[in-house]
């Protein structure tokens, strides 16, 4: 069949001949893996397993949190294959997007690839259960700094004053059930009170008590050592409101002065010292699965 000669000539949508689009194709290297050039996908669209939010992403890389992220985002300091990001909930696939902060490459990792690590921290009384302070204060990511490559975070809260069993993880899906209202997680609780509740105001706490934000669930506490002027009492809660074991106990007219947790579900404190941390074990991170029911599997470890 003979070659149509107008062929070559015939223009593209771009106004460019067909011959002359071929040439240009021919002349564009060859991009290998993360240095696809192309337009950061747009909310919304989720077209591979590994397509997520950008501030996801880059609290996983360990960058900050999601929250910091995002303000980094609006200040203009994050870029997705050579273009500035400043639209929240952009989202970016993690195995073929250059993604850069301050100018910086971050390395980015899906959450399926990513190896999940949990931790066991004695937090000390006066630290803060955050990740950062403004104002300086010490915080529970001071005690466990180099525990991990990535960013790890504390699940759920101790009170400043307080101390005990903290949980730190990678590990999302798990922190959500955990810290979720109806799951229901025991954590137990070695108080000391002023002075010697009686037998019937302990009942009332143990049949649940109504606070400004709701009743309190059913709970267990036991007398563990009566001083002269002051008790420790052990108590299972079921929940975690707002500095919820001061409340009960100064509903009662008996203030707590000592807060030590000592067991968050099956995760039991031991002898570890105040301020140090343990990686926890295989059989540990399963018995924390199963209490809420997530599917998965945790980083080996005897």
């Amino acid at each position: 069949m003979a070659k149509h000669e107008g062929a070559g000539k015939a223009q593209t949508r771009t106004g460019e001949t067909l011959d002359e689009a071929l040439r240009k194709a021919k002349r564009q290297p060859r991009l290998g893996p993360g240095q696809l050039e192309r337009a950061p996908l747009a909310a919304g669209e989720d077209d591979t397993p590994d397509v997520e939010r950008l501030n996801k992403a880059l609290a996983r890389a360990g960058v900050a949190s999601r929250r910091a992220v995002d303000e980094l985002i609006r200040a203009g300091k994050v870029s997705v294959n050579g273009q500035v990001v400043t639209q929240l909930g952009q989202k970016v696939d993690v195995r073929l997007d250059r993604v850069l902060v301050d100018g910086k490459r971050v390395a980015l990792i899906s959450e399926e690839a990513q190896v999940k690590v949990y931790f066991l921290l004695n937090k000390p009384p006066k630290v803060l259960t955050t990740a950062k302070d403004d104002r300086g204060r010490s915080t529970v990511m001071d005690y466990v700094a180099g525990a991990a490559e990535g960013r790890i975070y504390p699940v759920g809260r101790l009170d400043y004053d307080a101390e005990g069993a903290l949980l730190l993880t990678n590990d999302g899906e798990l922190a959500a059930k955990l810290m979720h209202p109806r799951t229901h997680v025991a954590k137990v609780y070695q108080v000391k009170v002023k002075g010697e509740p009686e037998e019937r105001q302990l009942d009332l706490l143990r049949r649940g008590i109504r606070l400004e934000d709701g009743p309190t669930r059913a709970c267990k506490i036991d007398v563990v050592k009566k001083a002269r002027v002051n008790t420790w009492v052990e108590v299972t809660l079921t929940e975690g409101k707002n500095r919820q074991l001061k409340r009960m106990f100064w509903r009662i007219r008996h203030p707590v002065l000592k807060i030590l947790r000592v067991k968050y579900g099956p995760v039991d404190l031991g002898d570890l010292g105040t301020g140090e941390f343990r990686e926890l074990k295989r059989a540990e991170v399963e018995a924390l699965r199963k209490a809420v029911d997530v599917a998965g599997t945790a980083r080996p470890h005897a």
